[in-house]
């Protein structure tokens, strides 16, 4: 793996386009700061190796490395990554009553680890009007806040950089899955900092096929609806093919191929749609809006999960083999599209 500074970050990776503002490369040091949606080089440095490159998830990436690390295993290719098992899942009785985008199952486990000790905060994305907006939070109102899917890139990870640097440890991050592996880098101590200290005691991935750039959105929005009226935005599962939109007055629909051209370009080259550098994994359940589908990675996510339902903060349904067939498809596809835009690229 190559190890290099920020001239080299800048050079191939924001210069070609591929950043998906996930904030890995902010709060480590003054020289990189997000701006409106997107990541902005404001002083030159002229450090050889740099965290920023090491942590960003759009550098190489050594998947044997993190496999071994996370997994204690090799890195098999499997599309959906490595797990235990695979769940139906949905919060239960004690979480209580709140808005979820789907069955809760997230904050459900949020409020669980927090209330046990098993983490002393939370890295969330919560948002500030509908702009996504990294939080640290410690209690499950607040994590209830943060419920609530974006669908525009979100710079969490730096909430974490900076976490860590204020001496927070025994932290849990919610992510997508570029997010996570810029997490996951990290946590390898890549420069081999003899004071490094992991702040990471559990990561928890969110499904994503992609994610929306910031300022093209907005700007979008702003000519359809004012966008301070906004409750809350969904994208159903296929065959739908339309953004939903919920005002305090309405319910807009808008084509996906309208969306679609707002997708950031560094999504068409990510291969991984279940956040596989995770303890668990969740994400919508196809056919089931009212729950989740769950992916159990560690033995650290399992014991989790298996307190969750036996305190009555989860409930856990069999995981249907053409269910499991249709995401493992999903995945395969999004990582043989990955591949080949990557090739693309590199002519």
């Amino acid at each position: 793996m190559q190890n290099a500074g920020s001239k080299e970050l800048v050079e191939q990776v924001l210069n070609q386009d591929l950043c998906t503002v996930c904030g890995a490369c902010v709060a480590l040091c003054p020289y990189f700061k997000v701006y409106k949606g997107k990541i902005a080089k404001i002083f030159d440095c002229d450090l050889e190796q740099g965290r920023c490159f090491a942590h960003c998830p759009k550098t190489e990436t050594d998947f044997s490395l993190l496999a071994q690390t996370y997994f204690g295993q090799p890195h098999n290719g499997n599309a959906l990554g490595i797990y235990r098992r695979i769940n139906a899942s949905k919060a239960g009785e004690k979480v209580g009553s709140a808005v979820f985008q789907n069955g809760g199952t997230v904050s459900a486990l949020m409020k669980l680890a927090l209330e046990s000790g098993l983490i002393e905060a939370a890295i969330l994305t919560g948002s500030d009007g509908i702009v996504p907006e990294p939080r640290l939070v410690t209690t499950a109102e607040e994590v209830f806040l943060c419920s609530q899917t974006k669908y525009m890139a979100a710079p969490t990870v730096s909430c974490l950089n900076q976490a860590s640097v204020d001496g927070h440890r025994n932290l849990g991050i919610v992510g997508t899955a570029c997010q996570l592996t810029g997490v996951a880098q990290m946590r390898t101590n890549p420069l081999a900092k003899e004071d490094f200290e992991d702040p990471v005691s559990l990561a928890i991935g969110l499904f994503c096929t992609w994610s929306l750039d910031t300022r093209k959105f907005l700007n979008y929005l702003s000519e359809k609806v004012a966008i301070d009226t906004i409750i809350s935005m969904d994208v159903p599962p296929p065959p739908a093919e339309k953004f939903i939109i919920k005002t305090d007055e309405t319910t807009i629909e808008i084509p996906l191929s309208e969306i679609r051209s707002l997708i950031l370009n560094g999504c068409s080259v990510c291969p991984d749609m279940t956040a596989e550098w995770a303890d668990v994994s969740v994400g919508a359940f196809e056919g089931r809006p009212d729950w989740n589908t769950l992916i159990i990675r560690t033995e650290k996510g399992e014991q989790l999960v298996d307190q969750a339902v036996k305190e009555g903060y989860l409930v856990l349904d069999d995981f249907p083999s053409s269910s499991l067939n249709h995401l493992t498809l999903g995945a395969g596809n999004k990582k043989k599209r990955a591949g080949e835009k990557a090739q693309k690229e590199a002519k």
